[in-house]
């Protein structure tokens, strides 16, 4: 593997040539004790005073050498920096590039200060500690560098073990320069990723402070006093009376939802209680029509029930009920009744 020459070095003094003179002879003399990359099992571990203690020679890579792959106690030392505030999608991406860009990669990440941030760039929502601990537990991240510089220097990049430095390709201009990244580009160990488009610190901050009533209000219902959210007393009862109308809202919402599930239950048994009733009404005409019809069973049953009632009744009986029936119907006047009525309307 070609080796870094005394005179291979920009005028920034990062190494920019490879000597071909001596292959990697230095790396079977001295064994590598390069960190490895480290298991999920725990968070990455934070940089010391130096984060390689490796005594073997660090070889200067090119890409195309470190794309086809290193010895496994050799891995590339790719470098990724940044504020990472409000940790998000967008920086789990831009690691997990960073970290994937190579078979055997080793990536350390640089967080900035506070005070560098809010020199540079402005207030940030975590500190520095909770920014740090954010990235000890992303787990593409090797190793998290703490109090990490603006401008990469070439001291940083040699105490480091650096072999590139990954980051998004747009100029990042800065701390008056055009692009903090430029030095580091045409040193030939920059390696682009790319931006998750929709998704930044910024964006969520917007967010935050467009809808800023209701977020005030989400945290006055959970509990936090309008002290810690620096809300006024007139504010704090007007976000409260405003949870209170969306309380009623709610209940409001609920019954009319529950009165609707009720009227539709009840529209379902009625539409099966008409079926049903249709149904037996249909087996009920059916039985009346068979019983009653004109060859209906009753009209079997009287004809027999007659028949047998004028065999057991004498006949003289039955004459002399007649009779009586005849005048009881002439005396009262009951007109189209019987025979007798039709004789006194002759005479």
């Amino acid at each position: 593997m070609p080796v870094l020459t005394a005179a291979a070095e920009s005028e920034t003094g990062i190494p920019t040539s490879l000597s071909n003179e001596h292959l990697s002879e230095t790396m079977e003399e001295i064994e590598h004790t390069c960190p490895q990359p480290r298991t999920l099992t725990a968070p990455a571990p934070f940089a010391g005073e130096t984060s390689c203690q490796c005594e073997a020679p660090h070889e200067k890579l090119t890409i195309t050498q470190a794309c086809l792959g290193t010895p496994a106690d050799r891995p590339v030392r790719v470098y990724a920096d940044g504020i990472f505030d409000l940790f998000h999608s967008g920086h789990a991406r831009a690691l997990m590039q960073a970290k994937t860009l190579f078979p055997n990669s080793y990536l350390l990440v640089g967080v900035c200060s506070d005070e560098l941030t809010h020199k540079f760039k402005g207030f940030t929502v975590m500190n520095e500690a909770e920014r740090y601990e954010a990235l000890r537990h992303c787990r593409y991240v090797d190793e998290v560098i703490r109090d990490a510089p603006w401008t990469l220097t070439p001291e940083f990049l040699e105490k480091h073990k650096i072999d590139f430095v990954a980051h998004d390709d747009i100029p990042y201009s800065s701390a008056g320069s055009d692009d903090v990244y430029r030095h580091i580009k045409d040193a030939g160990m920059f390696v682009p990723t790319q931006r998750t488009e929709g998704i930044s610190t910024s964006d969520i901050i917007t967010r935050i402070v467009r809808d800023y009533d209701v977020y005030a209000r989400r945290n006055l219902q959970r509990g936090y006093t309008a002290k810690e959210l620096n809300v006024s007393f007139i504010n704090e009862k007007k976000y409260r009376f405003q949870n209170q109308v969306d309380k009623m809202k709610e209940k409001v919402k609920n019954v009319e939802e529950r009165s609707k599930e009720f009227v539709n239950r009840v529209e379902e048994k009625s539409h099966d209680l008409i079926q049903k009733w249709e149904e037996k009404s249909r087996e009920f005409i059916g039985n009346f029509l068979e019983l009653f019809g004109p060859d209906g069973a009753w009209r079997s049953i009287v004809s027999h029930c007659i028949r047998w009632a004028f065999g057991l009744i004498p006949t003289s009986w039955i004459m002399n009920n007649a009779a009586m029936n005849i005048s009881r119907c002439s005396r009262r006047g009951v007109p189209g009744c019987c025979r007798p009525s039709h004789q006194s309307r002759a005479r």
